[in-house]
């Protein structure tokens, strides 16, 4: 038994337009699998789920997105340096804006999409290489310890790296971005952006959910009423939601 990390799962008031600004941020496609729903994945051929992507979902919700720094957001791979100015002039042209969160001397730019969700474009980094244009995942945490052994226990993910201050695991099967824990401190606002898992064929989303309790998850209701995914929280409160069967 075992999830896969498939989705990033973004809350907008407009999702066409975050959507949209995310396909277009990717260059992958967008469709739509309900109204208030914007799913953005790879064109070529990509067939949900694959490894070597995780995708981008938009859902319309009626809150707006808070003051606070999203506690969940997507770093950008590039090729190099003048990957990097030219990606980050083509996104500030789709609607991005550079956002100042005390990052100071960097060497990758931090900007957030038309509702604020923050994202970093890095500069060239040879980790990334293979990644696709999303490098990693990035979860802010207090314990990127803890966080990288629930995760790890919860995915099939495989664990790279970790210690007191990071953490990061990549598909088994070495293609898609990484999920990366930094410490940067306690949960503090509901997440505006989460990670969907989904079983695989013949796995049992019920049991799927009780293995998660057992490892610290906790049940979350939202008001998602009747619904064919199951809301918990990772043992730090970070929202995350097991899908049905694809």
């Amino acid at each position: 038994m075992a999830l896969r990390p498939v989705n990033v799962n973004i809350k907008a008031l407009d999702d066409t337009v975050v959507g949209g600004f995310w396909a277009a941020a990717l260059g992958w496609n967008v469709s739509s699998e309900a109204p208030g729903v914007t799913n953005v994945e790879p064109g070529g051929g990509f067939v949900w789920p694959d490894a070597s992507a995780v995708c981008v979902d938009v859902v319309t919700v009626p809150e707006p997105k808070s003051a606070t720094k999203n506690r969940v957001h997507l770093d950008l791979a590039t090729t190099s340096r003048a990957h990097q100015t030219e990606l980050v002039t083509r996104l500030r042209a789709l609607g991005a804006t550079p956002v100042d969160i005390g990052q100071g001397d960097v060497p990758w730019v931090v900007l957030a999409d038309p509702e604020g969700n923050e994202f970093c474009v890095l500069e060239p980094r040879a980790l990334y290489r293979d990644t696709g244009p999303i490098a990693a995942i990035v979860i802010d945490c207090a314990d990127p310890r803890a966080m990288a052994a629930f995760w790890d226990a919860a995915t099939d993910w495989t664990l790279h790296e970790v210690d007191d201050d990071h953490a990061r695991l990549r598909s088994a099967k070495g293609v898609g971005p990484y999920i990366e824990f930094l410490r940067t401190g306690a949960k503090s606002v509901p997440d505006r952006v989460h990670i969907d898992l989904l079983p695989y064929a013949g796995d049992d989303q019920e049991a799927e959910v009780a293995r998660l309790r057992e490892l610290g998850a906790t049940d979350l209701d939202l008001g998602q009423g009747d619904v064919s995914w199951k809301c918990l929280t990772d043992p730090e409160g970070h929202e995350f939601c097991v899908l049905g069967r694809a």
